[in-house]
């Protein structure tokens, strides 16, 4: 599908409007137009499953794995996001299969992806604020990526949990929505991958 065609037809297929404001903003950012409609059907889908939606959920979370799997790099952590959410909606051997497919590359894709996040600079409250992160940028971002791993680290926990036929031992969605940034950076899709997974 070519740029001007999603462009057309994204909020009639994907109910997203890439002509909104706040599209321009990301993709004046350097988001794709695939990073947003795989952000909206996600956030979308987690919204209809914590309603009760089920069928609604497996419908957006199909549309938003298989957009992962035809535009997202074989490694992006956001294409296992879509396998456990699938797992949660499935049974027997489709919700092992897709856990088992989700635990083989979350180590493999989210480690490389905390690594190398291109982090954008923070909206501060002041401009002393702005000055010291700017003066301390190395360390801010370091601290950044260990703040991350430990979502990714609570992520791999759900996957090994769920595996073993257990709860989930953390909350992911009910998170995203006071832990999302207000930047379109790669911060924001390994966040995102890490948060946008079913809550029991």
């Amino acid at each position: 599908m070519s740029s001007m065609t999603m462009t057309m037809f994204a909020p009639h297929i994907w109910g997203y409007d890439l002509a909104s404001a706040q599209a321009k903003i990301a993709l004046q950012a350097g988001w794709s137009r695939s990073d947003l409609i795989w952000e909206h059907l996600m956030e979308a889908a987690a919204k209809a499953h914590a309603q009760g939606q089920g069928a609604r959920a497996k419908r957006l979370t199909r549309r938003a794995h298989w957009l992962a799997r035809l535009r997202f790099a074989a490694n992006d952590p956001r294409r296992v996001t879509g396998m456990i959410n699938l797992a949660l909606l499935s049974t027997g051997s489709a919700r092992a299969k897709h856990l088992q497919s989700a635990a083989n590359l979350w180590p493999r894709s989210v480690t490389p992806a905390i690594a190398s996040m291109q982090i954008a600079p923070r909206s501060r409250s002041s401009l002393f604020h702005l000055r010291m992160e700017t003066r301390h940028r190395d360390t801010f971002h370091d601290n950044m990526r260990t703040r991350f791993t430990k979502f990714a680290d609570e992520t791999a926990q759900t996957i090994s949990a769920l595996q073993a036929g257990d709860p989930a031992p953390h909350r992911h969605y009910s998170r995203w929505r006071g832990e999302k940034p207000v930047v379109y950076d790669d911060t924001r899709k390994v966040l995102a991958a890490c948060l946008l997974i079913f809550d029991a």
